[in-house]
């Protein structure tokens, strides 16, 4: 275990902050969930109804209020641009890895805590959710200050340290109810379940006395039913059985039981999903498995386990599976990474770098991959979006600058070449490639013909309000740019319209004769299968 340098740290923390809000607003918002988030965010700014959100006019069940709150906050101060309904994520993310680290340090050792905040900072699906505009990096946010706490009770009641553990107790039960607030009764589930399987490894002789003290202080639950309450109270108050059905039934019951939205997968889903979302540090999974016997034999290690592998198998077992569910679970898999890091041997130490070195070229050929393969695309509107041209020879040259540079560095510092410092530093690199490279020509590739559209459609408006739909699809992004709801339907006369290139012959004959003009509409912009139009001559 190495001195702790806690100069070291904060500027860890304020340089991983700074590359997590590198261009931050360069990409445009992602459909269809960064687009909802962002748009009921507006809707309820524009409304003032702080109790309620919507999307596009109708109540929009699937979140509690924490995250539109937040958004709001941010939005308040710097205006509706991408940059504001993004920031609570970054900070969130941001919050999350001190956080682990802070937990680590102590219980792991230096190195393992350093490594192990690297792994969760700049994993692949981290890096995502860590700047998408959805409650995903709140709620992980508040599932892994919960455990850590749930720990810190068991530990400090071991210790002989009751007051200590009551507080820790009680800190738990205020961050479950923020993660209610956040999302749901995920919040409880997770870190619940991660202590409760811990108690249920331990001698049966002392189960009572632990589960008392987890769960038989009237303090805590006082706490989390105060933070998490009232707005449920105020929900179930105003819209009742709408409220029910469409909150608890539907995005809670039904998301377990069945597939929503299209979202299934088999039972194996997240054993593919969890190395890919850990990338580059999935070499690192080895070592972990290759120890788990040894480590179930270890307290905290046998915790960590737990909480991992409790995700993964409930939510192998939901029928509705959606990659960023398995990120519950990602935060105890750092940790044991971090930890299987600062034991492991050279060959580990060195797959590690070479995967960080090689992440940025892999994600470039991937991409070339699918633009070379869009052609073949059934989706008509994704083989327009992702056909060539496309250039990237800029995303090639940054990519390859990376690599070889990152190489070059390690070499000209042998030293250091293994160490928690080095890998941090390169990790950060590559961090800073996908945040201000990556991403923003992903989504301009994907998201930019809507944007656009948005925008021709304000150029070309009327005085007086404008009023538009999404005819035939969902980019819910479009209200956002648009500043306007825009409800899925038809258009009426002089309304603008996002639609589909490749259906707009389809809808336009199936409208009734007498409310198609001739011509029928007039294209305000046309880009990779998308038209924002006006209707009526």
């Amino acid at each position: 275990m190495t001195t702790h340098r806690p100069r070291a740290a904060w500027l860890a923390a304020a340089l991983l902050l700074a590359v997590a809000l590198l261009r931050l607003g360069a990409a445009p918002l992602f459909d269809a969930d960064e687009g909802a988030f962002a748009e009921a965010t507006r809707e309820m700014l524009a409304s003032g109804d702080f109790g309620h959100t919507t999307l596009n006019g109708e109540p929009r069940w699937d979140k509690p209020i924490l995250t539109y709150w937040f958004q709001a906050a941010a939005v308040a101060v710097l205006g509706p641009v991408e940059a504001a309904f993004r920031l609570p994520s970054v900070l969130a993310a941001w919050a999350w890895v001190v956080a682990a680290f802070a937990f680590a340090r102590p219980r792991f050792g230096e190195a393992a805590a350093w490594v192990g905040a690297a792994v969760l900072a700049t994993s692949t699906g981290v890096l995502a959710i860590g700047r998408a505009a959805t409650a995903d990096a709140l709620l992980n946010l508040w599932l892994a200050l919960a455990a850590f706490d749930a720990w810190r009770h068991v530990e400090r009641t071991d210790a002989g340290d009751l007051r200590g553990a009551r507080l820790a107790l009680r800190r738990a039960a205020v961050w479950v109810g923020l993660g209610v607030l956040t999302k749901g009764p995920v919040a409880l589930l997770v870190p619940g379940a991660a202590i409760l399987l811990w108690v249920a490894g331990t001698p049966r002789d002392g189960w009572a006395r632990r589960l008392r003290g987890l769960v038989g202080d009237a303090w805590a639950w006082a706490l989390l039913v105060a933070v998490a309450l009232p707005w449920y109270a105020y929900a179930l108050h105003r819209h009742g059985r709408a409220f029910v059905d469409g909150f608890f039934m539907r995005h809670n019951v039904e998301r377990f039981v069945g597939t929503l939205e299209g979202h299934g997968g088999s039972i194996v889903y997240y054993v593919v999903v969890v190395p890919l979302l850990l990338l580059p540090w999935s070499v690192l999974l080895v070592p972990v498995l290759a120890r788990v016997r040894s480590a179930w034999r270890e307290p905290l290690p046998r915790f960590l386990l737990g909480w991992a592998g409790f995700v993964i198998v409930f939510f192998s077992l939901s029928g509705t599976k959606l990659p960023h569910y398995a990120l519950y679970g990602v935060t105890p898999l750092a940790l044991l990474a971090g930890r299987a890091w600062a034991d492991a041997g050279r060959g580990v130490r060195g797959g590690v770098v070479a995967s960080v070195l090689a992440l940025p070229l892999a994600f470039v050929a991937a991409v070339q991959a699918v633009v070379a393969l869009a052609p073949s695309v059934r989706d008509a509107l994704y083989r327009a979006l992702l056909s060539p041209p496309a250039d990237t020879l800029g995303l090639w040259a940054s990519a390859g600058a990376f690599a070889v540079g990152g190489a070059l560095a390690l070499r000209l510092a042998p030293a250091a070449r293994a160490g928690p410092t080095a890998i941090g530093a390169l990790a950060l690199a590559m961090a800073a490639w996908f945040n201000a490279a990556f991403t923003p020509w992903l989504g301009d590739r994907l998201q930019g013909p809507v944007r656009r559209g948005a925008m021709a459609a304000r150029a070309d408006a009327a005085p007086g309000p404008l009023h538009a739909v999404q005819w035939g699809l969902h980019r819910p992004s479009f209200a956002v740019y648009l500043q306007t709801p825009t409800p899925r339907r038809a258009p009426a006369a002089g309304e603008v319209a996002l639609v589909r290139e490749d259906r707009i012959d389809e809808l336009v004959a199936a409208m009734p004769a007498d409310q198609v003009a001739s011509p029928p509409y007039r294209v305000l912009h046309r880009e990779r299968g998308l038209l924002t139009i006006r209707w009526g001559p």
